[in-house]
């Protein structure tokens, strides 16, 4: 076994940033309720109870995480046998919540307490954030060994490097504007995989008149979201989601392409089957899966989970963007950082870092769980024809990469969050006016500037 090691840590945050911290955990725990937001706290405090365990070994990560589904915990398993053939131990802190808000409390929780764990899935930007209070260990030398300026896609190496030094090993790209639909309930009914959105509206009408539910949607709130912002890139294009999302520049807000994405949004809700239930996305698979539901608009990590059931997505279940966003690229990244506060794993945490960015690492978890290599040159004849088309368009076109808001790519947490709850109150009260919603998004998404 390797010796556990000081190595290079970053400063340890100051008692300024200790005080900003705990207004970041405070801000989570106040956001607008809304139907995710209770049971997220719930399972927060169920998470932070399992959590409690004897003084772990030197050679071994407590990793802090959300991964539940089947195929999620396949591509955990697959980390921890990998970590431990290196001969460290990988301690899972599984947190529930698919949106990873109850894991996000947790960690801020642990970390007020200096407990904190020494590995954390912080998906994103939020890097930014923790890399700034002086949290996050930096990986410059792990990186300078492997080179990963060289292997990484340019996008992912600015993105693990929000300052002076590499914070996150990079595990997959995930693209976020997939249209999924069942390839036999197609063919019984002669449908072509819908291309615009009046071949989907046709579709839709198609399964409906055969009692089939059009489009397997869920009211949990990121979920909500997640589709939203597939609309709002299906009627502005890459250019105007990034004025919106990133820049929240206020023109953006008052634009009538948002309008117009509100009211696609809503209009969707006579495909989704009455009432719209609060679902898992995973229980939403299986119902396009069955046959139950004819599309589902979902990340490609809903392929992992197709997989995982036996099905494959060269055959059994279609592929291809939502319409009008062939061109573009909405991304989540999958990302682990190791929290600077256990300096006594800084080898295993350098360990995990290193192993997390072999080839042939990056190529299995890939195929687990439904992402794409973060590399330069993967193996692309291990891909399925999905995973090649989200790796192609996102290596080739670097104008059509566009960084998802609700995935924690494209804006700070507290805008996040409550952009993520007014659409929710949106979706579920048909009596909040289009008009009011646009209106109350532009007030959320004020920059400090513009206050």
């Amino acid at each position: 076994m390797a010796k556990a090691t000081m190595g290079k840590l970053p400063r340890q945050a100051s008692a300024c940033g200790r005080r900003l911290l705990t207004a970041l955990a405070l801000a989570v725990l106040v956001l607008p309720a809304s139907g995710g937001e209770p049971k997220a706290r719930a399972e927060a405090k169920a998470g932070t109870k399992a959590e409690a365990e004897a003084k772990p070994a030197a050679e071994s990560l407590q990793v802090l995480h959300w991964w539940q589904s089947a195929s999620e915990r396949r591509a955990v398993d697959l980390l921890a046998e990998r970590l431990g053939q290196q001969h460290v131990q990988w301690r899972d802190a599984m947190v529930p919540g698919g949106s990873g808000i109850g894991a996000g409390i947790v960690l801020r929780s642990r970390v007020l307490a200096k407990d904190a764990p020494e590995v954390a899935q912080l998906n994103g930007i939020v890097i930014r954030d923790w890399a700034r209070l002086g949290l996050l260990a930096d990986l410059d030398e792990v990186a300078a060994r492997g080179d990963w300026e060289r292997q990484l896609l340019p996008a992912i190496a600015a993105l693990i490097r929000p300052g002076q030094h590499v914070v996150a090993a990079p595990l997959g790209i995930h693209r976020i504007n997939i249209l999924f639909h069942n390839r036999a309930l197609f063919a019984r009914h002669g449908l072509s995989a819908p291309v615009t959105w009046p071949d989907f509206e046709r579709a839709a009408a198609v399964l409906a008149r055969a009692g089939v539910t059009p489009l397997a949607q869920s009211s949990e709130p990121w979920q909500v979201a997640t589709l939203f912002e597939t609309l709002v890139l299906a009627e502005g294009g890459a250019a105007y989601f990034r004025q919106l999302f990133q820049q929240r520049e206020p023109a953006a807000f008052a634009d009538p392409r948002l309008g117009r994405a509100l009211t696609h949004l809503r209009g969707l809700k006579k495909w989704m089957g009455a009432p719209v239930r609060e679902l898992s996305w995973a229980e939403e698979v299986r119902q396009v899966a069955d046959g139950s539901a004819g599309m589902l608009v979902m990340g490609d990590w809903a392929k992992g989970e197709l997989n995982a059931m036996g099905l494959n997505s060269d055959r059994d279940i279609g592929c291809g963007a939502v319409p009008g966003t062939a061109a573009f690229h909405l991304y989540n990244v999958d990302m682990l950082s190791m929290l600077a506060e256990r300096p006594a794993q800084r080898a295993a945490q350098e360990t995990l870092a290193a192993l997390v960015m072999q080839p042939a690492l990056q190529r299995d978890y890939s195929r687990v769980k439904g992402s794409v290599p973060v590399l330069r040159a993967p193996d692309l004849a291990a891909m399925d024809a999905c995973a090649r088309a989200s790796w192609t368009l996102f290596a080739t076109s670097p104008a059509g990469q566009v960084p998802s808001m609700v995935h924690r790519m494209a804006t700070d947490e507290t805008a996040r969050d409550a952009m993520v709850a007014e659409l929710h109150r949106f979706f579920l009260n048909e009596r909040v006016s289009v008009a009011d919603t646009q209106r109350r998004l532009g007030v959320i998404g004020r920059r400090p500037q513009d206050r």
